[in-house]
């Protein structure tokens, strides 16, 4: 692409980069959420930031890039909430619980998140192979989960010889389904998953399960 020169406000003055930029990714993630990658519009998310196509492309290059940058820090923002859990202090089946809190209480506080996560399944997850930055992200919950584990099992609390990954998928399976099956589970059965008032029912609920599964007796298939 040709490169483009960073545009000017009225009266010649650049706009604050970082604050530009924070900016066009706040309404490009809502943009992208509500209508998916395909029916997202550029100019749609430059009027609503004040700003022009041109500088979009600027900062971003175009509308792939973008995605990309928007689905960078979304999953930037939960690893940034993984490494700040403070578990060492906890007893493995207290760890393992806030872990499932933790991750519960963030998709329910970011339903855009799951709704990118959905759409960017829909396209293979091109754009999080494309990225270099996601590459490197990690997933520090899963260091996390493997000291809990490790744990847990050398105590006697824990008998299941689980993997870290598999329990990651694990937690993160009901606290994206309780987001992304709202509307269809609520038309269905009569039950909002996000409601308030069983909030600590669901967090509760994740925790047994979770918790049961990790402490059951094996027996030999």
């Amino acid at each position: 692409m040709t490169s483009v020169e960073e545009p000017l406000r009225p009266g010649g003055r650049t706009r604050d980069a970082a604050r530009t930029q924070a900016e066009i990714l706040d309404v490009a993630t809502q943009e992208f959420a509500r209508a998916g990658y395909d029916g997202a519009r550029v100019d749609e998310i430059a009027a609503r930031t004040r700003t022009t196509k041109r500088m979009i492309y600027y900062y971003f290059g175009g509308k792939e890039q973008l995605f990309t940058a928007v689905l960078e820090r979304a999953y930037g923002v939960i690893r940034d909430a993984e490494q700040q859990l403070d578990v060492e202090h906890l007893d493995p089946v207290a760890a393992i619980r806030r872990l499932a809190e933790l991750t519960l209480d963030h998709h329910e506080q970011h339903p855009d998140f799951i709704r990118l996560v959905s759409i960017e399944n829909i396209h293979g997850a091109e754009h999080i192979a494309a990225s270099a930055k996601l590459g490197r992200i990690g997933s520090p919950a899963l260091d996390v989960i493997r000291r809990i584990l490790t744990a847990g099992q050398e105590s006697g609390l824990f008998t299941a010889d689980v993997d870290a990954v598999d329990l990651h998928a694990m937690i993160s399976s009901f606290c994206f389904f309780r987001v992304a099956n709202r509307a269809t589970f609520g038309a269905l059965f009569g039950r909002d998953l996000v409601d308030p008032g069983r909030r600590e029912h669901y967090r509760t609920m994740l925790g047994d399960m979770v918790i049961a599964y990790l402490t059951a007796e094996r027996t030999d298939a």
